[in-house]
């Protein structure tokens, strides 16, 4: 029985053609062949670094019924690489049923890292990175658009969207109206190419930028939004509440402190009662 094949997830350049890697090229004209997203559009990359590794195309219209026959010749032993038209595949691209499935069967699956645009622009925006979320597309129409961002307008990572440009004035129009005008949000367009654009402003400045300017509107667009504020502790006390502990402390026992300070403050008595052990301790 054949030992079967490896699936290379490989991810491929978002605009610099030079930042395909030395080990994905070596992949590329290695495996027996190539699942492309577009074969046409991967076909320019492939020609300009002389990989004449076959190709075929998988996308989302023909990717679950492909998918079982490209998995069967990995398991008779082929090796084949997964390539979208820019960045990493299956990050807001084709790719998911075809990785599910081989690993499914027991085919080894390994990601050849590379390009990714929600990185890149994340890497440069300047917001918090240690927690973020990544939310793909929006909705095309404006009714899903607006439901979706009303419900990430209490998120407090930072997150991230992909944004078609033709749609990109709209959405910044209805992300300024949710979440309000002075919003930290980064626009990152044309990530590595020639335009490379970087702008990061409140929403208010930035719609109107983004407005002024057409050519801010063409080309792949991803934008980092600040994640909302944490909430107040309402249990938080300010100088005075703790002011008026502090005298009560002075005169009384912790337990009946913090009660008589919660009938004055207005704030909970446990909250007070621990900061009170605190004090005393």
């Amino acid at each position: 029985m054949a030992t079967a094949g490896t699936l290379y997830v490989v991810a491929t350049p978002i605009g610099n053609l030079q930042d395909l890697t030395p080990r994905a090229l070596e992949v590329l004209n290695a495996v027996s062949l190539i699942a492309a997203e577009d074969t046409r559009h991967s076909a320019r990359l492939l020609q300009h670094f002389g990989v004449a590794t076959p190709t075929t195309a998988c996308h989302d219209h023909n990717e679950r019924d492909k998918s079982a026959r490209l998995v069967e010749r990995l398991l008779a032993g082929e090796d084949m690489a997964l390539i979208s038209d820019a960045g990493t595949p299956l990050i807001s691209d084709p790719g998911f049923h075809l990785v599910r499935q081989a690993r499914e069967a027991g085919v080894r699956v390994r990601p050849i890292p590379g390009a990714c645009a929600l990185i890149a622009g994340l890497s440069a925006a300047g917001l918090p990175s240690d927690r973020f979320a990544f939310e793909g597309f929006l909705p095309a129409k404006a009714h899903g658009r607006r439901q979706r961002i009303q419900a990430l307008a209490a998120e407090q990572r930072t997150w991230m969207i992909y944004e078609a440009p033709h749609r990109l004035l709209e959405c910044l129009e209805d992300l300024c109206e949710l979440l309000g005008v002075e919003r930290q949000v980064v626009l990152a367009r044309e990530l590595t190419k020639t335009f490379e654009t970087i702008k990061g402003a409140p929403l208010g400045e930035l719609v109107d930028w983004v407005r002024a300017d057409a050519d801010q509107q063409r080309g792949e667009c991803v934008l980092i939004v600040e994640g909302a504020p944490q909430a107040a502790d309402e249990d938080a006390l300010d100088p005075q509440a703790e002011r008026v502990l502090d005298v009560l402390l002075e005169e009384l026992p912790v337990k009946q402190a913090a009660a008589l300070a919660a009938r004055i403050t207005g704030l909970k008595k446990n909250r007070l009662y621990q900061l009170a052990l605190t004090k005393t301790s």
